[in-house]
């Protein structure tokens, strides 16, 4: 770094290094560990809320705290699966199908949400079927915590000095040593840590403690995927792309409408039905609510 001129704006501090510590071969990244951080504090918020049986239609929770700590293992598994064949498979999997080895190495950075989403969502729906759980309460369980895990992970990109910023003069621009041109950008993922992190989450806290939400299942996942979806297409606006695929630059190149966006709009369409079914099928009794199990 001390050969690096002398930036313009905010440099990046010298203290934050992507390896927390590194032990012989063995190093443990900031990236791994918000996966952790944000998994565990899902699993620890979704307990908190299975407990206050009040919260829930009937004052009837979807499950035990107990099994929710059993789905913890599949959770993990659908996200780091889920995320890294995202981001093979929606990103650059011609890199990837050329240098197979770097698949597997996610401490190295490279998950993408979309597909830890779909992970995500194909092992909470498999333990709602297995356990009789309902879907849509399954989903709510989950989503009202995971905000805080996007944002801690938005942070450790910061750490790792990736997914930065256009180009800006705003104050607290940022210069990232790992910026070839080194110059001042958008902190970008300090703004998607914001958004997709803590103004979700507290949108969401809102909505489960203040106006009972989870009474009608689906009203926090919708409002999740619809929130991040948002967040995601705002962020896009001042963060560096990713290299597009070819047959998307070719129709949508110099429009403004990035490959995030696209793959985010479904979230935010998916998102506004989940909600209109929330209230349109909201349980009014004990039998309501055992139809909603039993469809899912």
């Amino acid at each position: 770094m001390n050969d690096l001129p002398n930036c313009p704006a905010i440099a990046f501090p010298d203290f934050l290094n992507p390896i927390i510590v590194e032990i012989g071969p063995v190093a443990l990244h900031w990236y791994g560990l918000g996966y952790v951080i944000g998994i565990l504090f899902a699993w620890w918020y979704g307990t908190f809320l299975l407990k206050h049986k009040s919260l829930w239609y009937n004052e009837t929770p979807p499950m035990t705290p107990q099994l929710l700590g059993d789905f913890v293992v599949w959770a993990a598994i659908g996200v780091v699966v889920g995320g890294r064949l995202g981001q093979v498979l929606f990103w650059d999997p011609q890199y990837y199908f050329s240098h197979p080895a770097e698949i597997i190495a996610v401490w190295d950075g490279g998950m993408a949400f979309h597909g830890g989403l779909i992970g995500t969502i194909i092992a909470m729906i498999w333990f709602a079927v297995k356990h009789k759980i309902g879907i849509w309460t399954m989903f709510d369980t989950i989503a009202a915590g995971v905000p805080v895990g996007l944002g801690v992970v938005r942070i450790c990109n910061f750490i790792n000095q990736e997914l930065w910023g256009n180009v800006t003069n705003v104050a607290w621009a940022v210069c990232f040593p790992r910026d070839p041109d080194y110059l001042p950008r958008h902190p970008s993922q300090i703004y998607e840590a914001l958004m997709e992190g803590l103004i979700l989450f507290i949108v969401l806290a809102i909505l489960v403690f203040a106006f009972k939400a989870l009474r009608k299942p689906g009203i926090v996942s919708g409002t999740f995927i619809f929130g991040y979806g948002i967040a995601r297409m705002i962020s896009e606006i001042f963060r560096v792309p990713g290299e597009d695929p070819e047959w998307f630059s070719s129709v949508f190149s110099d429009t403004g409408f990035t490959y995030g966006m696209a793959l985010s709009l479904p979230m935010v369409l998916f998102g506004l039905y989940a909600i209109w079914r929330a209230f349109k099928y909201a349980p009014k009794n004990k039998a309501d609510l055992h139809s909603i199990k039993n469809d899912g």
